[in-house]
C-alpha cells in the first residue's frame, strides 16, 4: 500500500536532468516551426564527442540527424530572441550560455560564400559573445556546460580536411610556403572564433581539469591532432597553442599525447611523407623536451632514436628542420652522453645527392657539436671527419664552404686541436686537394685558413702528415700506372690473338679501340 502511494507521487527531477532539459528547450522549440519552407543546405552533419551528430540543414529546410532543428528562416529569429548574457541575472547565465552553445552547434556551408549570409553573421556574433563570456566568467563550469561546449566544438572543428596540395602534387613534392600560395580555410571566419573559444576555455581558471578530462578526452585529443594536417597556417598556429595548453593543464593526458605524436611521426616517416603540421608538432615537443626531468627516462631516449633522428630522412625536411634541430639540441644539452647517438644518427641519414639538405645537416651538426664534450666527441670523431672531409671536397661550393666554417667555431676548433693526431690524417687529403684545384676561390681561401690552423697548432706533426700524404699520393700514382700497364699488356695479348679468331679481351680504356683499329688494318693488309 505504501509503495503504491509513493508510486503515485510526482518524482523530483535531478538537478542535472532539469538543467539539461532547459538547455534543449530552444532546440525543441525550433522543432515545432513550419518545416515546409525551402532553403539552402547548411552542410553535412558532423559527429560530436559523444557520438551523436550536430544538427545540420537539408535543402528542404529540415534538420538531418537525431533531432529536428530550425529552418534557416527561423534560425536568425530564434537567435535574436535569446537575450544577451550580460542582460540576464547571474543565476540564469549558465542556462542561457548552454542554450546559445546549442544554437552554435549548427554548421553552415562556406563553400558558397554568398549563401546564408545573415545566418552566418548572427552565428558569428553569438560565438563572439560566448568567447567573451568564457573569458569573464567567475564561477566554475558545470558538467552539463562542459558537455554542451564539447558538442559545439566537435560540430564546428572536427571535419574532413581538403588536401589540394597533397592531391595535385607528384609523389615526393611537398607544400612550400615560399613558392606555393597559402591555402585559406573558407569557414575561417567562424573557425577562428571557435578556436579562440576552446583556447580560453582550456586556459580558464574556472575550468576544473578533473571534470573537464571526461570531455577533453583521448578521442578529442586525437581529432585535434588530425587537424594539424590542415593547409591553413592560421589553423595550425591555433592548434599548436591549444594542444600545448591541454598538455600543461591535463597531466593525465601527457603520456597519451606524446604517444599520439609519435604515431603521427612514424606514419609520416615510414609511409606517407605527407603532413602539414610536423613543424608545429615539433615546436610543441621542443617546449616539452625542455621540461623533461633528469635523468631522462628510457621512453624519452627511445623517442629520440626512433622518431626524431629518422625525421631527417624525408625529402621535405626543410619545412621543419629548424624545429627538429632545436629538439635534437635540447636532448644533447639535457644529456651530453646522447651526443654520440645523435651524431651517428645524422651520419646514417646523411644526404648523398641533395646539396641544400647537406648544408642543413652541417648546420645542425655544428649546433650539436657545440654541446658535445670531449669524451663523446672522441667516440664518433673518425666517421664524423670522414664525412666532413667528403663535404670539404664537394664540388658544390656551399657544401664545401659550410663544412670549412666549422673551424670558425671556437669550441669545435678546440675539440679538433685536442684530437688532431687522429683528425688531421683523415682531413688533410681533402684540404690538399681543395688547395690545389677547387674551382671556387672562396673555398680555396677557407681551405688555406684551415691548413694554417693545423700548422700553427703543431707544425712538426703537420709536416709529418703532409709528407705521409705525399708518399701515399705517389704510391697511388704508381699503383695506377701499374694497373694501366697491366691492362695495356692484356690488350696487346688480346690483339695479337685476334688474327686466329680467339677470344679477345675487351677493355673499357680508349686504348683498346686503337688496338682494335690497328688490328683491323693489319688484317686488311694480310688479306
Amino acid at each position: 500500500m505504501i509503495k503504491q502511494i509513493f508510486g503515485k507521487l510526482p518524482r523530483k527531477p535531478s538537478s542535472k536532468l532539469s538543467q539539461y532539459d532547459s538547455n534543449n528547450n530552444d532546440i525543441s522549440a525550433f522543432a515545432s516551426v513550419n518545416l515546409n519552407s525551402t532553403s539552402a543546405d547548411l552542410g553535412p552533419s558532423r559527429p560530436t564527442s559523444n557520438g551523436t551528430y550536430a544538427p545540420t540543414m537539408s535543402s528542404q529546410g529540415k534538420i538531418l540527424g537525431p533531432q529536428v532543428a530550425p529552418t534557416l528562416a527561423n534560425y536568425v529569429a530564434a537567435c535574436e530572441a535569446l537575450p544577451s548574457l550580460r542582460d540576464v541575472p547571474s543565476s540564469e547565465r549558465q542556462n542561457l550560455f548552454i542554450r546559445k552553445l546549442n544554437m552554435c552547434s549548427v554548421v553552415f556551408d562556406f563553400t558558397e560564400p554568398t549563401m546564408n549570409l545573415n545566418e552566418k553573421d548572427v552565428k558569428r556574433k553569438m560565438l563572439l559573445e560566448l568567447v567573451d563570456y568564457v573569458s569573464s566568467v567567475n564561477s566554475k563550469f558545470s558538467e552539463v556546460a562542459m558537455q554542451a561546449m564539447t558538442k559545439m566544438l566537435s560540430a564546428n572543428l572536427f571535419r574532413a580536411l581538403p588536401s589540394p596540395n597533397h592531391d595535385s602534387k607528384l609523389l615526393g613534392d611537398v607544400y612550400d610556403p615560399e613558392d606555393d600560395e597559402p591555402t585559406a580555410e573558407p569557414s575561417w571566419p567562424h573557425l577562428q572564433i571557435v578556436y579562440e573559444f576552446l583556447l580560453r576555455f582550456v586556459s580558464s581558471s574556472e575550468t576544473d581539469a578533473k571534470l573537464a578530462k571526461r570531455y577533453i578526452d583521448h578521442s578529442f585529443v586525437l581529432k585535434l591532432l588530425d587537424l594539424f594536417d590542415s593547409d591553413d597556417q592560421r589553423e595550425r598556429e591555433y592548434l599548436k597553442t591549444i594542444l600545448h595548453r591541454i598538455y600543461g593543464k591535463f597531466m593525465v593526458h601527457r603520456p597519451f599525447i606524446r604517444k599520439a605524436i609519435n604515431n603521427i611521426f612514424y606514419n609520416f616517416i615510414f609511409e606517407t611523407e605527407k603532413n602539414n603540421g610536423i613543424a608545429e608538432l615539433l615546436e610543441i615537443l621542443g617546449s616539452i623536451i625542455n621540461g623533461f626531468a633528469l635523468p631522462l627516462k628510457e621512453e624519452h631516449k627511445l623517442f629520440l632514436v626512433r622518431a626524431l633522428i629518422p625525421l631527417h630522412k624525408p625529402k621535405c625536411m626543410s619545412a621543419y628542420h629548424q624545429q627538429l634541430s632545436y629538439c635534437i639540441t635540447q636532448f644533447v644539452e639535457k644529456d651530453v652522453k646522447l651526443a654520440d647517438t645523435v651524431i651517428r644518427g645524422l651520419l646514417k641519414y646523411w644526404p648523398l645527392t641533395n646539396s641544400s639538405k647537406e648544408v642543413m645537416f652541417i648546420s645542425e651538426l655544428e649546433e650539436v657539436l657545440e654541446a658535445t664534450q670531449a669524451a663523446e666527441f672522441q667516440r664518433c670523431m673518425v666517421p664524423l671527419f670522414r664525412q666532413i672531409g667528403s663535404c670539404v671536397n664537394s664540388s658544390h661550393f656551399q657544401v664545401a664552404e659550410r663544412a670549412l666554417f666549422l673551424w670558425n667555431n671556437d669550441h669545435i676548433r678546440n675539440l679538433i686541436i685536442l684530437n688532431q693526431k687522429v683528425i688531421l690524417p683523415i682531413i688533410l687529403p681533402s684540404l690538399e686537394k681543395n688547395a690545389r684545384g677547387h674551382w671556387n676561390q672562396a673555398v680555396q681561401s677557407l681551405t688555406l685558413n684551415v691548413r694554417k690552423v693545423f700548422s700553427d697548432a703543431d707544425q712538426s706533426f703537420f709536416d709529418e702528415c703532409l709528407v705521409k700524404f705525399q708518399e701515399d699520393e705517389m704510391k697511388e700514382k704508381e699503383m695506377l700506372e701499374r694497373r694501366e700497364s697491366i691492362w695495356k699488356r692484356l690488350e696487346d695479348a688480346a690483339a695479337s690473338k685476334a688474327v686466329r679468331n680467339e677470344a679477345v679481351l675487351v677493355s673499357i680504356f680508349p686504348s683498346s679501340v686503337a688496338i682494335a683499329t690497328s688490328t683491323n688494318s693489319r688484317s686488311a693488309i694480310g688479306t
